[in-house]
């Protein structure tokens, strides 16, 4: 098993400014892929991963699955739906916005997961319930300081990276 280094983000809410300005902070740490945990809001937004390895799941805001598939197909994003898990550096992690509280509260409890990745109240959180890490990046928009997060794995070390706004 090999370490891995995971930039989480969420909230982007088709800030395209924000999003590149993430995404270069994210290359520049050289994170080995990037889960997104929804409210990308648009193609237009969600274009701009193109070349990122990533992992979306939808949230609240997001267009339906069958207008983004074709897009995120066509630039090599892995589109989850609404819930993602994925086996990375010997982790189990679950991820998805988090709008619907029972289903966060459920994968967090289930004890099936090592981390889960959510997003939607625009709240940066790392906290541990059990034994599971649980982690909010925080939001680009609708914050007095835009986040993302880093997630070391398998040691489940989270790091908050502040956005520059200007």
């Amino acid at each position: 098993m090999r370490a891995m280094l995971v930039g989480v983000i969420s909230d982007t809410h088709g800030h395209q400014p924000a999003v590149a300005k993430a995404l270069r902070l994210l290359a520049a740490r050289r994170v080995d892929c990037v889960v997104h945990c929804g409210d990308v809001d648009d193609v237009s937004t969600m274009q701009l991963f193109a070349g990122t390895p990533l992992h979306l799941v939808l949230g609240n805001c997001d267009p339906p699955l069958h207008r983004l598939r074709p897009v995120a197909e066509e630039i090599g994003i892995h589109l989850h739906g609404r819930f993602g898990h994925l086996e990375l550096g010997g982790s189990r992690l679950a991820f998805l916005h988090g709008d619907d509280p029972r289903r966060l509260d459920y994968t967090i409890r289930s004890g099936a997961y090592d981390v889960v990745l959510h997003g939607h109240t625009h709240l940066r959180r790392c906290v541990l319930i059990g034994s599971t890490c649980v982690v909010n990046p925080g939001a680009l928009v609708r914050v007095a300081q835009p986040t993302v997060a880093l997630l070391h794995l398998p040691s489940r070390h989270v790091e908050f990276l502040d956005v520059p706004i200007s």
